[in-house]
């Protein structure tokens, strides 16, 4: 496994490294094109794909949790390592990205203390 280390500098196993990113939102795309359109990151020349998790899709409701389709962000994550890339994720609970209540599920507003 690398080690990434931050100094003066970001360091991937000791060697300087520099992370070049793009964002991708698994979630907004079918997973059919989820080759295409990180196959196009990296041919622009990132190294790094980033993308949020946006909570009120993997938790509609509360304690149903959904992983499949176009949610299914291990194999997201997979398919960008097969392709050489690193990834950064960004979860909730606050995710921007022009996101619907930016990410919250809409039932924790009926959650006392909220």
């Amino acid at each position: 496994m690398s080690k990434l280390e931050i100094k003066d500098n970001f360091y991937l196993d000791n060697e300087p490294f520099r992370i070049i990113s793009g964002a991708v939102h698994y979630f907004r795309i079918v997973p059919q094109y989820w080759r295409d359109r990180l196959e196009k990151l990296k041919a622009m020349g990132a190294n790094t794909v980033e993308t949020y998790i946006p909570w009120n899709m993997h938790e509609p409701k509360k304690g149903r949790f959904v992983f499949d389709g176009m949610l299914d962000i291990r194999s997201f994550v997979l398919l960008a390592q097969e392709l050489g890339l690193y990834v950064i994720l960004r979860p909730s609970p606050y995710i921007c990205a022009e996101w619907e209540f930016g990410g919250l599920p809409g039932w924790l507003l009926k959650e006392d203390g909220m």
